[in-house]
């Protein structure tokens, strides 16, 4: 598809890699094997559903969580522009895709199987799913003058390929991948709001309806035919080269009355593209911040809702050999997911495990004030954890004294001491890695340059939780 416009296009590009996770979040989950239970029931954000199923499921379900099945989804968000301003809507979403096997026998015919071996590789019946991207444009001028609809159209088909055998290369059977058609409207328009706006352009509410239009649904489908119908995943990117976009989580003054009456269901738009970009939104039925982003430290993804990478990919290390070949069998990106994580070398799994986003500048003398004392970098403290609602683990260091490492920020405005304990013999190597242990500033006592705290010895509990300061939060 064409990117539009300069800035549309450069917008949409840093807002891709968020766009695809959300385009894969739960498509398969740990330990990638379709004998995992979990894995028996997928698809969980932003399913578009046939209408007659849906009504006759009673999914009438319209609040902003994309985890509700209903049959369309509406995104409603405020642009400041001329009318003459060209509005690009990218809809993307999941086509299901069933892969059958078949296996191949002595006179020519294939018949339906399970899985079938084929010296070291295994192919196994599962369902996959196709990435789908439809642009639209269109004036703001003609928006504003009345609702713009357009008809989206995603084509079945049916793919085969042959399962050759690894030792002599002789025709074992074939995949089958069939996909049925799919059929969506998506309805544009804008329209001023209720709340008067002051701007060097008028603020108006841009409102995205992509509604599922199947009519070759029954009823009373099981749910595994209703899903084959059905736009998964579905979110939106919009995006305009001559005016911009207004936050809804963080509006102007001027414009959060009307921020306040845009009504979202099934998704929520936040700014795309760089930190202070205002040429795009994406709607998703996951919530985000504004300006998301996956972290850097993220090597690729893991399809796993909340997926932690650092854990996720050390149980994937512990999977057996027939477990690995199973997920392997099961889908091509559960095999690059194994591919990748038995490749990462040990540098790639240390910064897995966390980062910290936005410390105080240090130059700046960084630093709180605890007991009239002021903390900052190079401090030593005598830790005093909380008793209650905190890691248990730190209750071992009662007593201990600690070198402040660093004095953070998170996301919250929250005041975090990140530390190492004196004669820990990991201190060093801690500090090389960043790992720390984190306490509020209400759980340390100052100590003087030279005074002794409590009992030496070793170290005790494990980390406190890692401090983000940041909405990307740690590897993604």
């Amino acid at each position: 598809m064409e990117s539009g416009p300069a800035r549309v296009g450069a917008s949409f590009a840093h807002a891709r890699s968020v766009a695809d996770a959300i385009l894969y979040e739960g498509y398969l989950l740990y330990p990638y094997r379709r004998s995992s239970g979990k894995n028996r029931v997928r698809w969980q954000f932003g399913v578009i559903v046939p209408p007659a199923w849906a009504d006759a499921h009673g999914l009438t379900d319209t609040s902003v969580a994309g985890s509700a099945e209903a049959p369309w989804q509406q995104t409603e968000c405020l642009i400041s522009a001329p009318e003459d301003a060209t509005v690009t809507c990218r809809v993307r979403f999941l086509q299901s895709q069933r892969k059958g096997v078949e296996e191949r026998f002595s006179d020519g015919s294939c018949h339906p199987v399970d899985f079938l071996s084929a010296g070291e590789r295994l192919e196994v019946a599962f369902d996959e799913a196709v990435p789908q991207e439809f642009d639209f444009r269109v004036r703001l001028r003609d928006l504003r003058a009345g609702e713009q609809r357009f008809d989206l159209r995603a084509p079945g088909g049916v793919d085969t390929d042959p399962i050759l055998d690894d030792d002599d290369g002789g025709v074992l059977g074939r995949t089958v991948r069939r996909r049925w058609p799919l059929a969506a409207t998506v309805t544009l328009s804008a329209a001023p709001p209720a709340a008067p706006c002051e701007a060097p352009y008028r603020a108006d509410v841009l409102r995205v309806h992509i509604a599922n239009a199947d009519t070759a649904t029954e009823a009373d489908a099981p749910r595994d035919e209703a899903l084959c119908r059905s736009l998964i995943a579905c979110h939106v990117l919009l995006g305009t080269d001559e005016g911009e976009f207004l936050s809804l989580l963080d509006p102007p003054e001027w414009a959060a009355a009307a921020a306040r009456e845009c009504v979202n269901i099934h998704t929520f738009p936040v700014l795309a593209g760089e930190a202070g970009d205002r040429h795009a939104v994406l709607s998703s039925p996951i919530l985000l911040y504004d300006h998301p982003r996956v972290a850097p430290e993220s090597p690729g993804d893991l399809h796993d809702a909340t997926e932690i990478d650092e854990i996720l990919s050390l149980r994937t290390l512990t999977l057996t050999d027939a477990e690995k070949r199973e997920a392997r069998g099961t889908d091509p990106r559960a095999a690059a997911i194994l591919d990748r994580t038995e490749s990462l070398p040990p540098e790639a799994f240390a910064r897995l495990h966390g980062t910290i986003r936005t410390p105080l500048p240090e130059e700046d003398g960084a630093g709180v004030v605890v007991a009239g004392v002021a903390v900052a970098k190079g401090s030593r403290v005598l830790l005093r954890p909380k008793t209650r609602g905190t890691d248990p683990q730190d209750r071992f260091l009662d007593g201990r004294t600690a070198l402040v490492e660093a004095v953070l920020t998170d996301v919250d405005d929250g005041t975090h001491l990140a530390v190492t304990v004196e004669d820990d013999p990991a201190a060093d190597l801690n500090r090389w890695y960043g790992r720390y242990r984190y306490f509020a500033p209400d759980e340390v006592e100052p100590l003087p340059a030279g005074a002794n705290g409590g009992p030496g010895g070793g170290s005790g509990g494990g980390s406190g939780g890692g401090v983000n300061g940041g909405p990307d939060g740690g590897a993604r």
